[in-house]
């Protein structure tokens, strides 16, 4: 038998793997290969999650065996000795055995090398068995997340690891056993050298959980924020007009987080909307005053963005919401108004950002909070999407070659400001968008 001495049978978590992972590893034992199901997919099995969708194996076999082995089926290899498999729309990462120098390879050896208990642990498909060295069962019934062995070395090999801890606490609602969460302040300062690309890509998996918040006072209280988004510690403790804001800057930033739609653009704007207002905060009269604060914030996330390499579209879709989010709307605005308003956030956006506005609002803490108001400005905005309007240049009843037909221009410039000039006035008039009518104003335009 491949049973490990001491270890249990539980043939349930057999049936939970996919009939794809299963192939695999049965393939690799026929082989000769000893593999396992590794890493978040294990633990997530013992704790009756349903969503599993990672799947890793460890193996036995080297990159060059493992190659021979999938030889007849697509692979590729990105990672480091890791061989990943293309089944279908599904990958699969086939790892071999982690180990030091100087130590026999085994599954064992591998799970030292990884970085929290309730990622330590294997299972063993053929022979139908938890491998748990490192106790990970244990802490995942008292809900911690603990290094495994020496928290320093854990964290010297990989420092993205610091900011993982803060993570998977997250994601499983788990603590950070205090050793090792002493251990993550005391190495803060190591996540600094980590890949920008893999800081981004924790982060995001931080703000798709359902109460960001609590990871983020985590990441503020272990020093990490310190050196991932130092901006956000700007408004940690400074107050606001406490007219409309019941909280600190910061604590309002984290409010709108865990109330507004775990989607990752709604997310990101909720985390950068405001980072903008310790710059920009002036007292006037005894009152704080934060003129400007929204292209502030605007530019400050396209930095930070920018930084953590993230995407141009996402930087643009971000920062287009950041700085139309303070939308100010009241029933004495026009058609042409919300016409306006329209043109401005483009009606692509415009659930989004009613979407975030009103998780904004909810976010100030006040009981007299102007709701009605934006759900009066969504129904009229559902109107003026139901008629025909002019969005943009390329909606009007005209185009430029017309333009420099009628008016006797050459390209350039003032053919766009023209164009600019008569979306404006269909604006303000719809009707007046038709070929004889935009010509009519072109006509008078020359005869001025």
């Amino acid at each position: 038998s491949r049973r490990p001495e001491g270890m249990g049978m539980n043939p349930i978590y057999r049936e939970a793997i996919p009939l794809f992972v299963r192939e695999a590893i049965e393939r690799l034992d026929r082989s000769g290969f000893k593999a396992f199901v590794v890493g978040g997919a294990v633990r997530d099995m013992m704790m009756g999650r349903e969503s599993v969708s990672d799947w890793d194996v460890a193996t036995s076999a080297d990159p060059a065996r493992i190659h021979a082995v999938f030889r007849d089926t697509p692979r590729f290899s990105l990672k480091h000795d890791t061989v990943t498999l293309v089944m279908g729309e599904k990958h699969l990462e086939i790892t071999p055995f982690k180990g030091a120098e100087g130590r026999g390879r085994s599954i064992e050896e591998d799970l030292r090398f990884r970085d929290f208990t309730i990622n330590a642990m294997a299972y063993d498909p053929m022979g139908e068995c938890i491998i748990d060295p490192f106790g990970g069962k244990a802490d995942i019934k008292r809900g911690l997340v603990r290094a495994v062995e020496e928290p320093r070395e854990r964290f010297l090999e990989d420092p993205i690891r610091l900011l993982r801890a803060v993570r998977i606490a997250a994601e499983t609602r788990f603590r950070i056993e205090p050793v090792t969460q002493e251990v993550i302040r005391d190495m803060a300062d190591l996540v600094a050298g980590a890949a920008k690309e893999r800081i981004r890509d924790e982060l995001m998996k931080i703000l798709l959980v359902p109460a960001p918040s609590k990871a983020f006072s985590m990441l503020r209280r272990t020093g990490l924020m310190d050196y991932i988004l130092p901006e956000l510690l700007e408004g940690y403790g400074k107050r606001q007009n406490p007219k409309y804001h019941r909280f600190t800057i910061y604590r309002h930033i984290m409010e709108t987080l865990d109330r507004v739609e775990a989607e990752p653009v709604l997310r990101l704007v909720a985390l950068f909307h405001d980072i903008g207002k310790p710059r920009v905060r002036k007292k006037v009269e005894g009152v704080f005053r934060f003129h400007g604060h929204e292209d502030e914030s605007a530019v400050l996330a396209a930095q930070i963005m920018d930084r953590l390499k993230f995407s141009r579209n996402m930087i643009q879709e971000v920062t287009h919401l950041i700085r139309n989010h303070v939308i100010g709307y009241h029933s004495g605005w026009g058609d042409s108004a919300v016409r306006r308003f329209v043109r401005r956030v483009g009606p692509e956006n415009l659930d989004r950002l009613i979407a975030f506005r009103r998780a904004d609002l909810l976010a100030h803490g006040r009981e007299d909070i102007p709701l009605h108001e934006l759900s009066e400005l969504e129904r009229r905005v559902e109107e003026v999407k139901g008629r025909s309007m002019a969005i943009g240049i390329r909606d009007l009843a005209i185009d430029g070659h017309e333009v420099m037909e009628i008016l006797n221009l050459s390209p350039g410039p003032e053919v766009g400001r023209i164009l600019n000039h008569l979306l404006e006035r269909v604006t303000e008039a719809p009707q007046l968008n038709t070929r004889r009518r935009l010509i009519t104003l072109l006509e008078e335009e020359l005869r001025a």
